[in-house]
């Protein structure tokens, strides 16, 4: 067996959830407790019995930007899809491009409103490494803008379910969404509303926002050897002095550090490189994989991730291989829905 094949499983294709549960926080949740080893059932509404006053809940506060475009090559006619990135300083954005045949530099792209009319142009500039694309906007609006008149909502490829609806553009956000930039959710915290949010504070826990805008990369199935060879992608993100401070504080008094998603984690240890949680800002390539030891992050909140991907290898390394998978195992027995729209784990 290779190193990549310790992270597989199979998952019956019924047990990806294609829509959200109609309440957030009637997700189920495995509790998984490291200490004693063991699996419990119960559910994301649970949570203000399950953690405990004193502890600090790190949430990550990017936005999903309507990143999915479609439109028509100028020169051909050809039909082209493309998933925004990021905006440059300069005004011009990086792309990925979906296409029938070869595009050059200087070609134009119309890109198509909600209503299938053309409303925005894209002059493609320069191809990058990694197949992606610099391109000018025939427009000086702010890109959030503009991608909120011309952009679809980016739902992963494994929901089946056509064209994105309004419900999804609302769904496929947290609630505590501020900072736009990713062009993926921060799924483990689709969970939560805003009364969960409430009765967590009440319960005497602290809230703390990070920001990590989750990149497309996030997804991806490792496709090298070995996880030492695999190369993982950048992401941009945040942790300011006072989420700092607070942070800091909280474990001065004996709280625990829960994070809310792989995301959080990875901000949290790059901002704990050398040992110590500092204010970080940037970008982070960080592949958590055995062996890591963790820093700042005491309990884990997490979706159900696809095999052979970094999200798993993170999960498995903080919660140890074996005691991950049997829970994994558990949740296709127990019939648990997987993925972006799916249940989650505490792993305590």
């Amino acid at each position: 067996m290779s190193e990549l094949d310790r992270y597989f499983y199979e998952l019956p294709p019924g047990l990806i959830a294609q829509t959200p549960p109609v309440v957030r926080s009637d997700a189920r949740l495995m509790l998984v407790d490291r200490a004693g080893q063991t699996l419990q059932h119960r559910h994301i509404r649970d949570l203000p019995e399950i953690l405990s006053p004193g502890d600090c809940l790190v949430i990550n506060d990017t936005r999903v930007v309507p990143a999915r475009l479609l439109g028509r090559r100028k020169l051909t006619g050809g039909r082209w899809e493309g998933l925004f990135l990021s905006a440059q300083p300069d005004g011009e954005w990086k792309l990925l491009c979906k296409t029938r045949g070869k595009l050059a530099p200087g070609e134009a792209v119309a890109l198509h409103d909600a209503q299938g009319e053309d409303s925005l142009d894209l002059t493609l500039r320069a191809k990058l490494p990694g197949g992606v694309w610099l391109a000018k906007p025939n427009t000086t609006e702010d890109p959030w803008a503009a991608l909120e008149r011309v952009g679809r909502v980016p739902l992963p490829h494994y929901v089946e379910r056509g064209e994105p609806t309004a419900a999804d553009r609302r769904r496929y956000q947290t609630v505590y969404a501020r900072t736009p930039g990713a062009v993926a959710a921060p799924t483990a915290g689709l969970h939560f509303t805003d009364e969960l949010l409430g009765q967590l504070i009440d319960r005497g826990l602290f809230l703390v926002r990070l920001t990590l805008h989750v990149g497309p990369g996030t997804f991806r199935p490792i496709t090298a050897e070995t996880l030492s060879e695999h190369r993982m992608h950048f992401e941009a993100g945040a942790l300011i002095a006072p989420a700092v401070e607070r942070i800091q504080q909280c474990r001065a008094a004996g709280g625990r550090v829960v994070a809310v998603g792989t995301t959080s984690v990875r901000v949290l240890e790059t901002a704990a490189a050398d040992g110590e949680l500092r204010p970080w800002s940037g970008e982070t390539d960080l592949f958590i994989r055995p062996p890591y030891r963790f820093s700042a992050v005491d309990a884990l909140l997490t979706n159900f991730h696809l095999p052979r991907t970094t999200l798993l290898v993170l999960v498995r390394t903080f919660g140890g291989d074996d005691l991950v998978m049997r829970a994994y195992a558990e949740a296709i027995r127990e019939r648990y829905r997987f993925y972006s729209f799916g249940d989650a784990m505490l792993i305590l």
